[in-house]
């Protein structure tokens, strides 16, 4: 497997298209970058991004022109799979489910800085076979957007050099913007919390184990299932660590108990909050480099 680089420079992700967007995010524009690529699969992990970017490709170039394909592991919320589905049936997608075993790479496990750029790089390996028969010439498409680029994110890098590109960045859209447009649709996902992959919720150096992750699974299922919305449960061994908006603090506190019993039925011995509230990325504080961090990414 390709050795992820020092720094990153991103590989061109937005070559072929010929239309970059100058001003305010249109949808024009964006559909006038998928219609210069033609065929595409899009990685879709149902979040809002590469909701609305499948959504907008099979609208604008028809479904079978658009293959959206799901990547499974046990990296994905069991709720993230069973929501890609649900969309692909509400939405008329093409979709189609495979299976990635990033867990089998030791440099994945290792849960350096670079773990991201290993997902990826695994993401982009089972999606191969899948553009080589998906349409002449399919063009491997992720709902990367413009926030996404303003930090290191290796994951887009191993995107990009496997030839990936990223139609958001190239028309001009925000997350902002990917929300708004989402609303003006009637996508429901529009505020969709973000939801990266369970990997993200151990510190580095930590090695990502399937144990572990299905920890974390269960753990924020059972939350979920209390009410809360935006959450993350961070793995520190036998404790976890919760995280909400600040908003919702008092709230956890006085379900204190319940809260406690489904994070402790999920293998955790202790149950701690967070604060400092709901941060996407923070264990990343760990990897300042130069002013760079790595934060985190859905495929």
């Amino acid at each position: 497997m390709t050795a992820p680089p020092t720094s990153v420079a991103l590989a061109d992700p937005v070559r072929r298209p010929p239309v970059v967007a100058t001003g305010p995010a249109d949808l024009a524009a964006l559909r006038a970058v998928l219609g210069a690529l033609g065929d595409v699969v899009v990685a879709f992990s149902g979040g809002a991004d590469s909701a609305f970017l499948a959504r907008v490709a099979t609208d604008t170039l028809g479904a079978g022109r658009v293959l959206c394909v799901t990547a499974v592991s046990p990296s994905l919320a069991p709720e993230e799979l069973a929501d890609c589905r649900a969309l692909a049936g509400e939405w008329g997608l093409r979709h189609l489910e495979v299976a990635t075993d990033e867990l089998a790479d030791p440099a994945y496990q290792a849960n350096d800085g670079s773990r991201c750029y290993h997902c990826k790089a695994s993401l982009m390996e089972a999606l191969g076979p899948v553009s080589a028969t998906a349409g002449p010439g399919a063009t491997v498409v992720l709902g990367v957007n413009l926030d996404d680029l303003s930090d290191h994110r290796p994951g887009q890098s191993a995107a990009a050099e496997r030839g990936a590109v990223f139609p958001l960045v190239t028309a001009g859209f925000t997350k902002s913007d990917v929300r708004q447009w989402s609303r003006r649709l009637g996508l429901r996902t529009w505020d969709k919390p973000a939801a990266a992959c369970l990997a993200s919720r151990v510190p580095y150096g930590t090695r990502v184990t399937f144990t572990t992750l299905d920890a974390v699974a269960r753990a924020e299922s059972g939350l979920r299932d209390l009410g809360f919305r935006q959450l993350r449960v961070r793995h520190y061994g036998d404790t976890a660590r919760i995280e909400v908006p600040e908003a919702d603090l008092v709230e956890m506190v006085a379900r204190r108990e319940a809260v406690s019993a489904a994070v402790r039925a999920a293998g955790y011995r202790y149950v701690t909050l967070d604060l400092e509230g709901f941060r996407s990325g923070n264990l990343n504080d760990s990897l300042a480099d130069g002013g760079h961090r790595t934060t985190e990414e859905t495929p």
